[in-house]
């Protein structure tokens, strides 16, 4: 039988040394918070009986050299393992040149945090008696060197081969790229298709033969969980970026045999120099969306005149904000009927309208 567990997961770290931070009027990321941010999260759970700590990807800002040894150094403080993967910042490129580290050199960096054999930048572990960890990288370059969300058939045969091997344990994924879609079409649209792993609908066939239920990911800066055949896809926001949050889950089974996945979400509150964290983080977020929301006015399927996006976007300042929190609705009935519907998709709605899953805090049957 597998043991009660409790883990955490925090994603999106972009930690940035203070002379690391790259100052541009446009970034979303609250990134000279990253460190701060992070300590506050690790105090809350060094007072917690913690299993185990995963990390998503997107550890620093741009994959400087420093940033991770910091990173690395700290995590070796804590008294519980961490196990770590890459996302999309933290193998910009190929080489290494004067800012970031090589592609293949990323495990170098992380051998204590799962990467202790070999020097692909997938790998799994058993982390616990019946429970095992596949952490998968969903980074890859295209033929005009151009960093993608994909799996290689490669890795997809390394994983079909452990998941046989894997039969009788509890399999926990962790991948940065998201696997289920978490906004409306977000495979197919203009801004939200990067965030997602080009192969998605692989990955899921082969997680859903063999009974995976739990994937954890990052990416999208957005609390949300989304569910397809069988699979749920839990993905957690960032911690620079409103609301800064971070997630715990319990894992138990009750006496009829049944598997259950507490979820518990938390935010940084506060932080020297940021006594609300909070307000700061939205204000700042919602002083910087106006490119953002003309872009998503004006491309299919929208497709908005540049005038009429103009004339919306104030009313939807603090959109994404809303979408980042969780469990967001959704009613601009003074917009056209065409754009009110649009936007009450990105609720908590499926797609027939009805209640989807919580994105906070919920206890899944599995």
């Amino acid at each position: 039988m597998t043991p009660n567990f409790r883990f955490a997961v925090v994603s999106d770290l972009h930690i940035a040394l203070p002379h690391t931070i790259w100052n541009h009027p446009g970034r979303f990321h609250l990134v000279e918070v990253s460190i701060p941010a992070l300590e506050s999260v690790l105090e809350h759970l060094l007072q917690i009986d913690l299993d185990f700590l995963l990390l998503p990807g997107d550890l620093t800002q741009h994959s400087e050299p420093e940033n991770h040894i910091w990173l690395q150094q700290r995590l070796a403080k804590l008294p519980f393992p961490t196990y770590v993967i890459p996302g999309n910042h933290d193998v910009p490129v190929i080489e290494a040149n004067s800012q970031s580290i090589a592609f293949k050199d990323f495990p170098q960096y992380y051998r204590k945090f799962g990467y202790a054999q070999g020097d692909e930048l997938y790998y799994t572990c058993s982390i616990l008696p019946g429970v095992r960890l596949i952490a998968l990288n969903s980074n890859t370059f295209d033929q005009q060197g151009q960093l993608i969300g994909r799996l290689d058939q490669e890795q997809l045969s390394w994983l079909e081969q452990v998941l046989i091997e894997a039969a009788d344990e509890l399999v926990l994924v962790i991948i940065h790229h998201n696997v289920i879609e978490h906004l409306p079409n977000q495979s197919r649209h203009p801004m939200a298709n990067r965030y997602m792993l080009e192969n998605a609908s692989e990955l899921v066939e082969v997680l859903r033969r063999y009974h995976v239920k739990l994937v954890f990911t990052g990416h999208l800066h957005v609390q949300d969980i989304a569910y397809s055949k069988g699979v749920y896809d839990i993905t957690t926001g960032s911690l620079v970026s409103y609301p800064h949050p971070y997630r715990i889950f319990e894992y138990r089974q009750d006496g009829s045999g049944n598997s259950w996945l507490q979820v518990l979400s938390y935010r940084v509150e506060s932080i020297p120099g940021y006594p609300d964290l909070q307000m700061y983080s939205r204000q700042w977020m919602g002083d910087r969306s106006v490119p953002f929301l003309l872009k998503l006015l004006t491309l299919p399927p929208l497709s908005l005149p540049v005038s009429k996006a103009e004339e919306l976007a104030p009313t939807l300042r603090d959109f994404w904000a809303n979408i980042a929190n969780g469990d967001a609705l959704f009613d601009y009935p003074q917009f056209p009927n065409e754009v009110s519907s649009y936007f009450q998709k990105y609720g908590a709605v499926t797609s027939s309208g009805n209640p989807a899953l919580v994105d906070n805090n919920i206890s899944l049957l599995l």
